[in-house]
């Protein structure tokens, strides 16, 4: 509905309903309606009215709304691809959307949601190019209102990096630079993977073992701990409480890992029974033992990198080989280490989830996070049968042993602790290759005590066999070197020994013997083997090395308090060999980083525990402040960089050293003197780039010795006795930093690390000084460092907008009293700098486009200081004396630039956008618009100082099209008028500048048709109490401005219209206008704006005649301006080439012969006459020589209401190209106008069409009528020239068409056959400055033109049959018949009465030598019919002698009437004219144009009587070469 009271509305939209009755709910039937509760809010005066909805809803319904209406755009646009891709978010949008309203999400699930419906959200108004949505860490929108502005602004960085890192990933839909990992996924440094075992089926009678691990392929390693399910032989598990809640989490993995290029879901089955399943079930066979049976393998990549979405319902089944088992899982990626996804995951992750964990470190280690563990792959043996037949089926048996023989083994994540492990048997293999990977858990303290014993023995299939069976060797391995180092990661080659069975189980028997090949070979000296046996010297108690046999295993520790590292070793256990410190502290810094960030906090807890140990000395200081530099240094390095919130977690939770800032800062403090005094200081770069984590560590150690002397105290200490002399002592740290190392380092750190809110008038004085200091020298310095001071800037206001600074009074009143505080020279400046710096932050955007938000914030900011300077200079500068131009100057363009930003425009955004802004910041326009407006009437005499200057900033202002805007600036227009005319009399310098800006302004996109309205209707209004003289200018003005505005928005619709044409008729009509009010300036613009048009078009033609007009305005002078004369010639050059090309030489000849005269006459240049006269002779020689084809002329109408005002309802005469058809022209004509309907008729179409709301178009051919020119007249002329002028310089044009009257003579078609003929006169002559003119055709130019058409018509036809007198009579006697007889003789009548009147002559005086014109071809016709029926009556038959006697009659009827009101004409005897030589009709014909042609041109003073010898009318043909005969 567009009425006043009609409601505009979509489906969904929601409005508010004040009342409700039965049935009805407000205008809406209550079944067309959906209730939403609401939530009522005050804001000031107003009650706003919000849907109760969640935040992430309402976000989502909105951007829905407005992505629907951009779709719709791009649809119409035929943006095929954006539509289907905007199609596909806006579905997924809604989708989500329908799960979010479900309400039945648990919190994990909407978490993931919200982040993909923000991602997508953010995402998609980036495409199509809408704003940025800032978003705080949880993915809700952030308020700017909650934020200070530097916190806004580091929020839209992070947004717009993260937003382009999701553009990456939609864009590719697989992020090779992280394998395809999702953009949710990537931004977690730890994973996990969840794995429900929903179903498995075990046909095999035995107990079973199934073991879940993650591999890589491609290094061919195992990536996690096994998951232990344990099978009972009746197809249930063993623990059948775990039946239905077989879960397990791999989890520790990190971002590497899923950058592996695939992974794969490793599962293996072990039996537990007999060596062959075909043996019969009975007791004679071994049980028990564990045997490989399947195997199953699963590419999980796509799922644990986020490829591919999963939810606990999906059940993938995986196959085994061989395939009588069968498993089914429900498999899910998560972010987060188990803590975190335990909290988001509730109903998946619980306690009773099994976790296995990643078989080695995760990226991140947290303090806190302690494991030990030990993870021992079976990696094979070779084992010689001896004296057996056949090969051994070997077992291998380990324990974890001490000297007491206490053990403890973990066979797999879900499994219960075990003491032994057995492994799997292979049946009579020499070199089994187990490939078992189980994990050690032995207490920390009893690590040096503990070594793993692996005992070897060969299993039978029968049970009284197999009871007989020893262990036939074993083998061993320490857990803990003798240096404290805990066993090296990678493979072991144990020595296998051989002995008596019992020998081998005591400890006492084998532990001093060496355990791998390796170190045997190193010890042979004290455990040497005899070379005649295999028996081990030194005590070995029986036990002898066999060589034949070989055993291999692979360790991995995964340990946060023991190192394989000595070095690290001795620092974490300094107090063992305090000797060895101050080495151990030099060895720190050689140390492997990784091995070092993985005993983070032990190595801290360390070097804080040997600086508070040592607080009475300082002879670790320097060492331990090295190594703190170092670890820093280690953390700031990209590999280790995520250990960064590991260090950060350790100063907030678990450093307690009270007195190591004491320590800190006398190092630094020694470091920044020795450097300041140009001493060399090595460790001095480092330091300063440690410096962030340094001062939180001593910010951190200072609070907590307050809080320490505040607990001994049992008192709240002040501020200024415990904490100031601290704040002192970094007062001169920081001044040594800034004076010393500010050009070099980044010392932002300093601001972010200290809480200076209590202590600031010591500290802040310091910083602003040296940073003004700093400021000031690097003007000109490097990018970096300027960027690093204003950052440093920026975190001191990040500060300090956290306390209340001046909470007193308020910030704007705060900053009036900060301006009033100034001298009147400084405050000028001041005001003066500040509205320069603000003009120019608005010019340059230094924002991007769609941060809207934070562009809002910062014009808010503006509009604030605006007006709070506003008040200062009302106050301060608004007396004569102290009266500043300039600054008021800068004020109102200050002003001006914010009210027309760009950010501002509201007129250009979505509705959502508008109102998003309304409702959250208002119109600033008004404000600022409302501002100005009172600011200058406020400055009184001072006004006349502003005009002209002001006129345009006003002007641009007064067109944001904002209609209580327009009404409340508008009349300082007339204020200007009023104020110029009072002072000089008159108002030219205001209506010079106005036109020229409204140009300028409108042409870029200002003012629109309301705006004509408001102007009109305001000025108008003014006018009404002015004098006469005065009011007269002023409507003067008013109509000029509206004439102009009317004009310009024509041109500026067409400007990017396809069309050339209605550009070119658009730019005719201003150039018109400028002309007309003797603007030439404008004028000139326009013309060469005309000429691109028309080279665009290669309308060479056109070009030159619109330069033309350009040339008219300069002189030859000699004694004028140079330039002038150098500009026309340059032009008339310019001139001639286009005419040249355009083929329109004998204009070419006129220009020629004008610089010829010039050359010659004025400036006796005769080299470049000879040089013109030889293109002149050329071009003449072009006119003989080269054939020009005519073009043809159509008429065009355009007819209707669609059409803009300057083609609605009007006929053009079209110029055509060389050989154009009118179906090629009507085509291209259509094809400007598509939406335009074509009209097969050539008659003038009525009201019904003109009036329509659509578009029609009328096209048809004319034909020019040919004007020769007076020197050409009765004179013998090539055809090569007429033939020119029989398409050029032509106004005016006929077109005819049959019509039949009265009944038909079935015998004689001519009897009732008329001619209508139409003539149109164009305002101009064609070809000109444009190809094509309107038509213009008063009703007595009408009547003229066809009394005209009349007589030419008689006088051609009489020609005709004095030639060829073998033509039919029939034409003839249809046309005198036509002209004489009384049926038609209305045609006379209807001229009188509608002409010859005394009231049409009053009215158009004008009009007194066209009504004379008139008179004299009526006079005219009679004796052309004279002849005509004297013609006829010789020719007649006898059937035809009554037709020919009564036309007769009427002739004399009617030759007496008109002789008698016009007077007598007279025609030479045709009788006299006779001839014996062939004629050629076309010449006679032409020589008879050419005739009438000086008869038509005579005056009203023509003689009534003509000299008989006067005229001829045909032309003889002597010999080959026809020669035309000139009138006597």
């Amino acid at each position: 509905g567009q009425g006043q009271q009609q409601l505009s509305l979509e489906v969904g939209e929601t409005v508010h309903i004040q009342e409700e009755c039965e049935g009805m709910r407000g205008v809406f039937p209550a079944s067309f309606i959906h209730v939403k509760e609401v939530v009522i809010e005050e804001r000031g005066d107003d009650e706003v009215v919000i849907l109760a909805e969640m935040p992430l809803v309402k976000e989502v319904t909105t951007t829905l709304r407005e992505w629907g209406s951009i779709w719709k755009q791009l649809y119409v646009s035929n943006k095929e691809v954006r539509v289907k891709q905007v199609q596909r978010l806006m579905w997924e949008l809604m989708e989500w959307r329908s799960q979010l309203l479900s309400g039945t999400l648990p919190t994990d699930e909407y978490k993931e949601l919200k982040q993909k419906i923000t991602s997508k959200i953010d995402y998609g108004n980036k495409i199509l190019e809408l704003d940025l949505v800032v978003r705080d860490e949880n993915d809700n929108i952030l308020d700017p209102e909650k934020a200070s502005v530097i916190s806004l602004f580091r929020a839209h960085q992070d947004a717009t990096a993260t937003i382009n890192e999701r553009i990456k990933e939609e864009q590719s839909n697989v992020q090779t630079e992280h394998c395809g990992i999702s953009a949710r996924i990537q931004s977690s440094p730890t994973h996990s993977l969840y794995v429900f075992v929903r179903n498995f089926v075990c046909r095999i009678g035995e107990d079973s073992e199934l073991f879940m691990s993650l591999y890589d392929p491609v290094k061919q390693t195992i990536i996690s701990e096994n998951y232990l399910v344990r099978w009972g032989s009746g197809g249930f598990p063993k623990e059948i409480e775990m039946l239905n809640n077989l879960k397990v989490v791999f989890t520790d993995l990190g971002n590497k890992d899923l950058s592996r290029e695939k992974i794969y879901l490793i599962c293996q089955i072990v039996r537990v029974g007999r060596m062959d399943l075909k043996e019969s079930y009975s007791k004679k066979f071994t049980h028990g033992l564990r045997r490989p049976f399947g195997v199953a393998v699963m590419d999980i990549s796509d799922i644990i990198k986020g490829k591919i979405e999963c939810d606990e319902e999906k059940q993938f089944f995986i196959p085994f080989s061989p395939y009588v088992l069968c498993l089914w899982v429900t498999m899910k990626a998560l972010v987060g280490d188990i803590v975190q996804i335990r909290k988001e995951y509730p109903h998946l992750v619980d306690r009773s989830t099994v976790v296995a964990r990643k078989l080695g470190f995760p990226e991140i280690i947290m303090p806190g996070d302690v494991r030990n563990d030990i993870y021992l792959t079976l990696q094979g043996g070779d084992f010689d049968k001896y004296n057996k037949t056949t090969q051994k089926n070997v077992e291998v048996i380990m324990w974890v042993c001490d000297e007491e023989g206490k053990n403890s083994i973990c066979l797999g994540a879900g499994d219960k602790p075990v003491s032994e492990y057995r492994s799997v048997i292979y049946y009579q293999m020499k070199q089994p290759r187990w490939m078992e990977t189980f994990k050690v858990a032995v207490p920390l303290e009893e690590m040096h005590r503990i070594h793993l014993r692996f005992m070897f023995r060969h299993r039978s299939s029968q049970e009284s066999k197999d009871k007989s069976e020893k262990n036939f060797a074993m083998a061993f391995v320490r857990l803990m070197k003798e240096d404290g180092t805990v066993l090296q990661d990678g493979l072991h080659d144990l020595i296998v020994f051989k002995g008596d069975s019992k020998r081998m189980e005591d400890v006492s028997s084998y532990l001093s013997l060496p355990s791998t090949r390796h170190h045997h070979g190193d010890l042979h000296k004290g455990t040497a083997l005899s070379r005649s046996s295999s028996s081990l010297s030194g005590g070995a108690g029986g036990l002898s090395l066999s060589s034949r046999d070989s055993f291999t295993i692979s360790t991995l520790v995964c340990s946060t308090k023991l190192t394989q590292n000595v070095g690290l070793l001795g620092l974490l256990k300094w107090r063992t060999r305090p000797e060895l410190l101050k080495e151990n502290l030099e060895k720190l810094k050689i140390i492997d980083g990784e091995e070092v960030v993985k005993f983070l906090q032990d190595t801290l807890d360390a070097l804080f525990t040997i600086m508070m140990e040592h607080s009475q000395t300082d002879d670790y200081d320097i060492l331990v402040f090295d190594a703190l530099i170092h670890i820093i240094g280690l953390i700031a390095d990209r590999k280790f960089q995520h250990f960064n919130t590991v260090l950060e977690a350790y100063i907030k939770q678990h450093f307690s050293a009270t007195l190591a800032y004491k320590k800190l800062m006398s190092v630094l403090k020694r470091y920044l003197d020795v450097s300041s005094r140009g001493e060399q200081c090595e460790p001095i770069l480092r330091t300063l780039k440690a410096l962030e984590y340094i001062f939180k560590f001593i910010v951190r150690s200072r609070m907590l010795y307050s809080h320490f002397q505040m607990i001994l105290s049992l008192k709240q200490p002040k501020c200024s006795c415990t904490i100031e002399p601290f704040f002192l002592f970094i007062y001169c740290i920081l001044r040594t930093l800034f004076q010393t190392y500010y050009s070099q380092n980044n010392v932002n750190v300093t601001v972010k690390s200290l809480c200076f809110t209590d202590c600031r008038d010591i500290l802040l004085p310091m910083m602003l000084r040296e940073l003004r200091v700093a400021l000031a020298s690097m003007v000109d310095g490097p990018h970096d460092e300027r960027q690093n001071s204003l950052e440093l800037l920026n975190n001191i206001l990040e500060v300090l907008s956290r306390g209340n600074v001046v909470s007193c009074v308020s910030r704007g009143h705060f900053l009036f009293m900060f301006i009033s505080s100034f001298s009147k020279h400084s405050r000028s400046d001041f005001l003066m700098e500040s509205f320069l710096l603000f003009k120019e932050l608005i010019r340059k955007h230094v924002y991007p486009s769609d941060w809207m938000a934070m562009i809002m914030v910062q014009n808010r900011v503006f509009l604030r200081a605006i007006n709070i300077y506003a008040d200062t200079m009302n106050q301060k500068f608004l007396n004569d004396n102290s009266f500043e131009v300039q600054l008021w100057n800068n004020y109102f363009h200050l002003a001006v630039a914010f009210i027309t930003q760009e950010s501002l425009q509201l007129q250009h955004f979505s509705p959502t956008k508008r109102n998003k802004i309304l409702v959250k910041y208002g119109d600033m326009r008004q404000l600022i618009g409302f501002a100005i407006r009172d600011m200058w009437y406020k400055l009184g005499i001072h006004k006349i100082c502003f005009i002209p200057d002001m006129v345009g900033p006003i002007l641009e202002m007064t067109l944001i099209p904002e209609e209580d805007l327009r009404k409340a600036t508008i009349p300082i227009f007339f204020d200007m008028i009023t104020c110029e005319h009072e002072h000089c009399g008159n108002f030219c310098k205001f209506e010079n500048e106005i036109i020229q800006k409204l140009d300028h302004e409108v042409e870029g996109g200002g003012g629109d048709e309301r705006y004509i309205f408001i102007v009109f209707i305001t000025l108008r209004c003014h006018c009404t109490d002015l004098k006469h003289r005065y009011r007269q200018l002023m409507q003067h003005f008013v109509a000029l401005v509206k004439g102009l505005l009317i004009r310009l928005l024509d041109y500026r619709t067409v400007m990017s219209d396809d069309s050339r044409n209605n550009r070119m008729s658009c730019t005719v009509n201003l150039l018109n206008f400028y002309k007309d009010i003797n603007r030439e300036g404008m004028y000139i613009r326009y013309l060469y704006k005309l000429r691109d048009l028309h080279l665009e078009g290669e309308n060479y033609t056109e070009a030159a005649y619109t330069l033309q007009l350009h040339t008219r305005l300069l002189k030859f002078e000699v004694h004028g301006s140079q330039t002038q004369r150098q500009l026309k010639e340059m032009l008339f050059d310019t001139i001639i080439d286009y005419f040249d090309k355009g083929k329109m030489w004998e204009e070419a000849i006129t220009l020629c012969k004008e610089l010829a005269e010039q050359y010659e006459n004025e400036i006796f240049d005769y080299e470049l006459l000879s040089k013109r006269l030889e293109k002149q002779a050329k071009f003449y020689e072009n006119i003989m020589k080269i054939l020009r084809p005519k073009p043809d002329y159509f008429a065009v109408g355009f007819y209707g209401q669609g059409y803009p005002p300057f083609l609605r309802n009007k006929v053009f005469i079209h110029r055509g190209k060389e050989y154009e058809r009118r179906e090629d022209f009507q085509n291209h004509l259509m094809s400007q106008f598509p939406s335009s309907v074509r009209l097969n008729t050539t008659t003038m179409p009525g009201d019904d069409i003109q009036d329509s709301p659509l578009q029609y178009i009328q096209c048809f051919t004319v034909q020019p009528v040919l004007e020769i020119p007076p020197r050409l007249k009765n004179k013998p002329v090539p055809d090569q020239i007429i033939n020119f002028y029989k398409s050029n310089y032509v106004q005016r044009f006929h077109y005819s068409r049959p019509v039949r009257k009265g009944p038909v003579d079935p015998n004689n078609e001519f009897a009732s056959m008329w001619i209508e003929r139409t003539t149109f006169t164009t305002v101009y002559k064609l070809p000109g400055i444009l190809r094509w003119f309107e038509t213009t055709l008063s009703p007595l130019e009408n009547a003229i033109e066809t009394m005209e058409s009349t007589n030419e018509k008689i006088l051609t036809m009489i020609n005709q049959y004095q030639a060829d007198w073998s033509l039919p009579i029939n034409p003839l006697s249809m046309l005198l018949n036509g002209i004489v007889d009384p049926a038609v003789m209305g045609g006379f009548a209807k001229y009188e009465k509608a002409f010859f009147t005394d009231e049409y002559a009053l009215e158009h005086p004008e009009d007194r030598d066209k009504l004379m014109r008139l008179k004299d071809l009526i006079a005219w016709q009679i004796p052309l019919l004279g002849g005509g029926i004297s013609l006829h009556g010789k020719r007649v038959t006898d059937d035809l002698r009554p037709f020919h006697e009564r036309m007769e009659e009427c002739f004399k009827q009617l030759k007496k009437k008109v002789e008698k009101e016009y007077g007598v004409r007279e025609l030479p005897d045709m009788d006299d004219r006779k001839s014996t030589r062939p004629r050629s009709m076309l010449r006679s014909y032409r020589q008879s144009i050419i005739s009438i042609s000086s008869l038509q041109g005579s005056e009203c003073s023509t003689p009534t009587k003509l000299h008989p010898d006067r005229y001829r009318l045909f032309c003889r043909v002597s010999g080959r070469r026809e020669k035309p005969k000139v009138f006597n």
